[in-house]
């Protein structure tokens, strides 16, 4: 956890292409869904009883028109890919598969070129092709965005080692480390996310079938956040400790946003021109423990007031925060193992995460604590200056360690998008 990530926002994927209009899904419905979205977001956030299942309808009369939520949609085409700079997200997937035994290149490439369609098509709100399930029939889009990354052992499966990015070297050890090798690494990683739950689940189904014989899951984590227009405005998310968590993340507004998340177009390797490398860590919370503190008591923990995500120095939730502010007796306002004040860029030397988390919650343990944190996902165009430097600060004394444990970790090399016509990660796979 870091004090950066994400507002709820909508908006459109930065440097998106437009997506490929294809007629194979419409000719099989009767009418196109992505005909249906000119009109989304008419009849506010509700259907009455007439709406909802007109993107299945047999025949081709007129159909209601999607909701907003429904019908936005995230671009498969462009620069990057879709679910690093896109917003936040209701319900999220996060997958790591393993090659096959005797599976290599061929087979990897053969692999991504399905996933990069499947997503295509699910993305621009169309089946997945033949043998969709249809449990995500009668939504749109609704936001969804599906990712690909490499992971270090993959280069070796497929004889590219040389291939291999140097920013890919596995992560140092952390103190505060308690990883589950099972649930860490891979050689695929693949991130869902969306904001209707069928539609991320039906697009998790696909890409599982679609690896058929050539990997097979590692790990897989399911994760949430707040739903757009949950809340009377939009505003920076909550965790499960019911701190805003975010304040402080880039934006892409900002004039050196690229350089800090995206691997540049003459970067090396140069098939990773407009790339990213996400590091993943599922972080437990410990919300017994968090829970009997003060409120006064976590927010000294934190660095910032609960009720607003304001630094303890003053101020609103964006008022920079005054370190080196004092209290009546001389002590700093904002505590010096603050996690607020340690996750600081210029407390970093500059270093800075794109952070784009879910939250999850898998049941309680059999003495009824609750299994509950953050499914952390950061960004960067190179993890030896963003998270690796952030994190062993942290490791050497954050006030918020006694409350969270790492229990597992993966670095995934994730490639630019593809282009019309390409499927992501060809100019590895076939360079």
């Amino acid at each position: 956890m870091t004090d950066q990530s994400l507002p709820e926002t909508r908006a459109p994927e930065a440097d998106a292409g437009a997506a490929s209009d294809t007629s194979g899904g419409a000719a099989r419905e009767g009418i196109s869904r992505r005909r249906l979205l000119g009109t989304a977001g008419a009849t506010g956030l509700v259907l009455g009883a007439a709406g909802g299942a007109a993107g299945y309808a047999a025949a081709p009369a007129p159909a209601t028109p999607l909701t907003s939520l429904g019908g936005s949609e995230a671009m498969f085409h462009g620069k990057h890919q879709p679910g690093i700079t896109s917003p936040m997200q209701a319900v999220g997937h996060l997958v790591a598969f393993d090659l096959a035994a005797g599976a290599g290149r061929r087979e990897a490439a053969a692999l991504l070129r399905r996933w990069s369609e499947t997503a295509r098509r699910l993305m621009a709100g169309e089946p997945a092709g033949s043998g969709d399930t249809g449990v995500a029939g009668d939504a749109g889009p609704s936001s969804l965005t599906v990712t690909f990354g490499f992971g270090y052992s993959f280069f070796g499966r497929t004889g590219l080692e040389a291939r291999r990015p140097a920013a890919l070297a596995p992560l140092p050890d952390f103190s505060a480390d308690r990883l589950d090798a099972s649930r860490s690494d891979g050689d695929l990683w693949v991130q869902i996310g969306a904001d209707d739950a069928l539609v991320a689940f039906h697009a998790l189904r696909a890409i599982q079938r679609d690896a058929g014989k050539a990997a097979r899951v590692r790990w897989q984590m399911n994760g949430f956040n707040r739903s757009p227009g949950a809340t009377a405005h939009p505003m920076t998310t909550r965790n499960l400790m019911g701190q805003i968590d975010g304040t402080r993340n880039p934006k892409p507004a900002d004039t050196d946003f690229a350089t800090k998340v995206f691997v540049p177009q003459d970067g090396s390797p140069a098939w990773m021109a407009h790339g990213s490398y996400a590091v993943v860590r599922r972080i437990r919370m410990l919300l017994d423990d968090w829970e009997k503190l003060s409120v006064t008591a976590q927010e000294h923990v934190i660095g910032r007031r609960k009720s607003d995500g304001a630094p303890l120095s003053g101020g609103g939730e964006t008022t920079p925060m005054d370190l080196e502010k004092t209290d009546g007796s001389g002590k700093p306002v904002v505590p010096i193992n603050a996690h607020a004040r340690i996750t600081r860029p210029d407390q970093n030397g500059g270093a800075a995460l794109l952070r784009r988390p879910f939250s999850y919650h898998d049941g309680m343990d059999a003495d009824g604590t609750p299994d509950a944190g953050l499914l952390f996902v950061c960004w960067q165009a190179d993890p030896l200056r963003g998270f690796v430097p952030v994190q062993r600060k942290l490791d050497r004394g954050d006030a918020l360690s006694r409350y969270i444990r790492h229990e597992s970790s993966g670095l995934f090399a994730v490639p630019g998008g593809a282009a019309e016509g390409e499927y992501v990660g060809q100019r590895l796979l076939e360079g």
